[in-house]
């Protein structure tokens, strides 16, 4: 008796009945933050010309976002262990659509930077509770693959539907309609979640420790603005003050979790050589490929003269790639191995960088939609495996901290990359030389140029764009140099670290 009903148990356990349902209410979520972290790239030229932000101020507005979201995703992907995955993203989506709102009626460049770092700690809670849940609801392997996989094509796609949909607000309607977008998607998301979610976390998960949450979040904005302040203005009290604090702070908490009976985070686990790899692969791919995600909309727009909308078509390639490949990234990686995988992915985006490097004001589409397709198809390969091994790498009551742990690699870098390839684009505009009577903030951004020269004269208005456009491509054909040559690096690196590593079969 015992031995005939061992199986049938064993396949209920591994088959979760309502599992694909769940999984839907997750993406939607996953939907959320893509569409979110799109718009914003089509929205910058309007919101420049509204709020008027300096050059300093338009990229804190486009990272500080990145900032507290990677400094308090351990942190919430430990809480949600602690109180409830599905509590924490139920709250996290009702927060997240309300502080949008807040996002679209911001009338100043500091309201706005303080509506994207409120969005930051609602953030938090959203990525880390998904790929948590998916751990726990799908304890098949093959399934847990595909479902990652899906997760991460839902976030490409997302990628592909904000700037469409963004592309059409904007020439209908006035830049903050991008941001209330979210409402209908976190309101599905909150009443049918509420349904269909089960509810997991650690059945012994010990005390949420503030200390540590405050180390992490001083650790990481500490040491990330004084990256972004070296990159963008050199070296200085200020940044060497910052980067001190934060790499004390993160010391500090390394240490704090070693003695903790129960840590925020099992720092432990990067000992294994997989996890780690998959973790750095993930932090130097979005610092490789972010300077061009979020200066591609500006050039569509403020250089070839596209509309929103034609725009964030233009940027479909790179999701349907993400898509595909997201979609049967697990079965490759078993049969080719997970470092081949990973490895060739990041070699295709950085060669797929490369060839921007020859950017001009008249570049035709092909070439660039040629690029985005490798770029998507590459990402989508490899993202979607590490995020396995990630996951594959720790036991069930401590899935979100280590979701966090992948989150706050994708989010760090993104920081990164914006601060120190995106100082690379601003750094090389700067120095255009623009007609006599050029104003000073015509140097800050080309957004700033182009509503400058309304202004002047039409001989002056035209050199004074000419030599801008020219001076911002110069810039993003560099940066996207520089970012070939880290997703290179990064696959060489990739294909040591992830010797030997194996998905579950």
């Amino acid at each position: 008796m015992t031995s005939t009903l061992r199986p049938a148990l064993v396949t209920e356990v591994h088959k979760r009945p309502g599992r694909w349902l769940a999984l839907c209410v997750l993406v939607l979520a996953v939907l959320l933050v893509a569409v979110d972290a799109t718009v914003l790239g089509l929205a910058t030229p309007y919101i420049s010309e509204d709020l008027k932000p300096s050059g300093t101020q338009l990229l804190w507005i486009g990272d500080v976002y990145s900032f507290v979201i990677a400094g308090l995703l351990v942190s919430m992907g430990s809480l949600g262990d602690r109180i409830g995955r599905k509590k924490l993203l139920l709250v996290g989506a009702t927060a997240f659509g309300l502080i949008s709102v807040f996002n679209a009626y911001a009338t100043t460049p500091e309201l706005m930077i303080l509506a994207r770092a409120l969005l930051g700690v609602a953030g938090a809670t959203l990525m880390p509770a998904t790929l948590a849940l998916i751990r726990n609801i799908f304890h098949d392997p093959r399934e847990r693959s595909l479902a990652i996989g899906i997760w991460g094509a839902t976030a490409s796609a997302g990628t592909a539907v904000g700037p469409v949909v963004g592309g059409f607000l904007l020439e209908h309607f006035w830049w903050g309609s991008v941001f209330l977008i979210n409402l209908p998607v976190m309101v599905v998301l909150v009443l049918v979640g509420r349904r269909l979610l089960p509810e997991s976390k650690s059945p012994n998960p010990g005390p949420w420790d503030l200390v540590s949450v405050t180390l992490s979040l001083v650790g990481v904005i500490g040491l990330v603005y004084a990256v972004k302040e070296l990159a963008a203005h050199g070296p200085s009290g200020e940044a060497f003050a910052a980067g001190l604090l934060g790499v004390g702070a993160l010391l500090w908490f390394v240490r704090r979790q070693l003695t903790l009976p129960k840590p925020l985070l099992d720092v432990r686990l990067f000992r294994n050589r997989g996890f780690s790899g998959a973790v750095l692969a993930d932090l130097f791919t979005v610092l490789g490929m972010s300077g061009l995600v979020f200066f591609l909309s500006q050039y569509l727009q403020l250089v070839q003269g596209r509309g929103p909308f034609e725009a964030g078509l233009a940027e479909v390639p790179a999701a349907v790639g993400a898509v595909a490949a997201g979609l049967v990234a697990g079965r490759f990686a078993r049969r080719f191995s997970v470092r081949t995988v990973v490895s060739a992915g990041l070699a295709a985006v950085g060669l797929a960088l490369g060839t921007l490097t020859v950017l001009d004001r008249s570049t035709g589409y092909p070439l660039l939609g040629a690029a985005l397709l490798v770029v998507g198809i590459g990402a989508g390969f490899s993202f979607t495996v590490t995020a396995d091994v990630i996951l594959s790498a720790v036991p069930k009551d401590q899935a979100g901290a280590a979701s966090a742990v992948s989150e706050t690699a994708y989010e760090l870098g993104a920081a990164l990359g914006i601060a120190l390839l995106g100082s690379v684009v601003t750094g090389v505009y700067a120095g255009f030389s623009g007609p006599a009577g050029t104003p000073a903030e015509a140097h800050d951004s080309l957004g700033g140029a182009v509503e400058a020269a309304g202004s002047l004269p039409e001989h002056t208005a035209e050199t004074l764009l000419t030599a801008a456009r020219e001076s911002f491509v110069d810039g993003l054909a560099l940066a996207s140099g520089a970012g070939a040559a880290v997703l290179l690096a990064t696959a060489v690196a990739a294909w040591f670290l992830l010797r030997g590593q194996k998905l579950e079969t």
